[in-house]
């Protein structure tokens, strides 16, 4: 859904130009949502939770499976559709930099090669649950972010 304003420009600007898909009952996910919300001043990005519908449609159409919740995705211009979805350390690493100063100095990380870093982000992934904690349910989001959640 794009809303535009007179002239066929967007009448948000870049508000809510990505969607971040997360676990909704991991307790590491919730604190890298609230983290994001409390940062992103531009109010770029969306969020979605994997166990939600359009997290689900979105993971299965890209050939994976949708009760595996192993990962941060970032759906990058999702509202146009043409834009890539990132996973792992690029989508953590896109996140970060989208924020500005001074979290946009991780990005200097994606000179890296990726396998070391989806390494390390594959090892915190793993134990999450177990470092984190794991919510029954996924967590409402607060009244005031209310609108940058789908399917909340």
């Amino acid at each position: 859904m794009r809303v535009t304003g007179p002239g066929g420009r967007s009448g948000d600007g870049d508000a809510g130009r990505h969607l971040l898909l997360y676990d909704g009952v991991c307790g590491l996910c919730d604190r890298f949502v609230r983290f994001v919300l409390a940062r992103d001043r531009r109010r770029r990005f969306r969020f979605a939770a994997l166990q939600s519908p359009v997290g689900r449609n979105l993971v299965a159409g890209l050939g994976r499976d949708p009760e595996r919740l192993e990962t941060v995705h970032v759906s990058v211009d999702y509202r146009s559709g043409t834009g890539p979805v990132l996973s792992r350390s690029a989508a953590a690493l896109f996140v970060l930099g989208e924020l500005g100063w001074p979290w946009r100095l991780a990005t200097v990380l994606r000179r890296a090669p990726a396998a070391p870093l989806d390494w390390l982000y594959d090892r915190v992934a793993a134990h999450r649950y177990r470092l984190f904690g794991r919510q029954a349910v996924c967590r409402a989001p607060d009244p005031a972010y209310r609108d940058r959640f789908i399917d909340a």
